[in-house]
C-alpha cells in the first residue's frame, strides 16, 4: 500500500552542483527521522505557489535523517524548477510526501546497465551506490552537455565504483560519445537496463534496446516530464462513473481530469503530464487513447487502466472505476 503521509521539512542546505543544477537537503522540522526509501524513489514536493513536482531522491538510501534532491533549472519549466531555483532558499519550509518508488531495482537481475542523461542521474546514481554497497555487478554511463553541466562529478570520482562509470559529453570528442549498440551487445545475458533522462535520450536508448531484442521485462525507466500536445485528431467522448452511472461529456479541448472536476468529480493528480501515476484509474469498458509515459507498452495494450490527466479515448465511451 502506498504511504500517503506528508511531512513539513526545512531546507537545511541548498548547493549548486553544476551549471543550472542545485541540490536541496531536506530535514524534518520536528527533528524526527524520515521514512525509509529504496533506490529509485521520488517524493512529491508541494511548492508555495500550489504546484506539486516530483523529484528523485539521490542520497544514500540507508539515511533517514535527510532527503537529498537534485533540480535542474529547465528553460521549458512550467514553473516548478524556476521556483525551486529562484524562490526556495535555505531555512524555508516545504511540504513533501512520503517516498514512492515506481523505478525499483529488479531483485532477480544478475547484472545491470545504468544509463543517465542530464538530471536523470539522480535516481541512477542512487542505484549505483546501492548496487555497489550490496556487491551487485553493474556498468554506468552518464551523458551530459559538458563537464560544467555534470552534477555529482566529484561524488562519482570519489566513489569506490568510479571505474565502473563512464562520462560522455556532448561537447567532447566524437570517440567519447555514447555508442549504445555495442554496449548493448556486450552486456552479459539477463542484464537489466535502467535509464532516466530527457525524453529524446530515453526514447533513443529504449528503441535501441528493443531493436536489439531486449525484452520489456529487462527494461526499466522513469520519465521526468512530458510534452502532451493536443492533436487535431483528439475528439470529444463520454465518461461514465461506474459507482453512480453518471455520464459526463469530455470536450475535445478539455482533459478527462478537467472535465470531471468541472462536474464535481475529483481525481487526485500530481504531475498532470502522465509520468507519475498518481491519477491512474481503472477502465472497466471502452478503449483508452494512451498518451502517458508511465505505463509500459504491455500495460497500455491491456486497456484496463489509464491516466486521465492526459490520456483520452478511442471509443465513444469509457466506463471508469470511480
Amino acid at each position: 500500500m502506498t504511504d500517503t503521509s506528508e511531512f513539513t521539512v526545512r531546507v537545511a542546505r541548498k548547493t549548486p552542483e553544476a551549471i543550472d543544477i542545485c541540490t536541496f537537503e531536506l530535514v524534518r522540522t520536528d527533528g524526527q527521522g524520515l521514512p525509509a526509501f529504496s533506490a529509485g524513489s521520488h517524493i512529491d514536493v508541494h511548492l508555495p505557489s500550489g504546484l506539486t513536482r516530483q523529484y528523485s531522491l539521490c542520497n544514500d538510501a540507508t539515511e533517514n535523517h535527510r532527503y537529498l534532491i537534485g533540480v535542474l533549472r529547465d528553460p521549458a519549466s512550467r514553473g516548478g524548477s524556476r521556483a525551486m531555483h529562484d524562490e526556495i532558499e535555505e531555512g524555508m519550509t516545504l511540504r513533501i510526501s512520503a517516498p514512492k518508488n515506481h523505478f525499483p531495482i529488479a531483485s532477480d537481475a544478475s547484472h545491470s546497465l545504468l544509463l543517465a542523461g542530464g538530471i536523470g542521474v539522480t535516481p541512477i546514481l542512487c542505484m549505483a551506490e546501492r548496487m555497489a554497497a550490496i556487491g551487485h555487478p553493474f556498468e554506468m554511463h552518464y551523458c551530459t552537455r559538458s563537464p560544467e553541466r555534470t552534477a555529482f562529478r566529484q561524488r562519482i570520482a570519489d566513489a569506490a565504483f568510479a571505474p565502473q562509470v563512464t562520462l560522455h559529453f556532448d561537447d567532447g570528442a566524437a570517440e567519447q560519445k555514447l555508442a549504445i549498440e555495442p554496449i548493448l551487445r556486450a552486456m552479459p545475458d539477463q542484464t537489466h537496463l535502467y535509464v532516466c533522462g530527457p525524453k529524446g535520450f530515453m526514447d533513443w536508448v529504449l528503441a535501441s534496446a528493443r531493436a536489439a531484442g531486449w525484452p520489456e521485462t529487462r527494461l526499466h525507466f522513469e520519465f521526468f516530464g512530458a510534452s502532451i500536445a493536443p492533436l487535431a485528431t483528439d475528439g470529444a467522448f463520454d465518461v461514465q462513473i461506474a459507482s453512480s452511472g453518471r455520464v459526463i461529456h469530455i470536450p475535445a479541448d478539455r482533459t478527462v481530469v478537467q472535465a470531471l472536476g468541472d462536474a464535481g468529480v475529483e481525481v487526485q493528480v500530481s504531475c498532470e503530464q502522465g509520468v507519475c501515476g498518481t491519477c491512474l484509474t481503472r477502465v472497466l469498458q471502452g478503449e483508452p487513447d494512451h498518451k502517458d509515459l508511465y505505463l509500459t507498452p504491455e500495460e497500455q495494450a491491456a486497456n484496463d487502466q489509464f491516466t486521465p490527466c492526459c490520456s483520452r479515448a478511442r471509443s465513444t465511451l469509457l466506463v471508469l472505476d470511480l
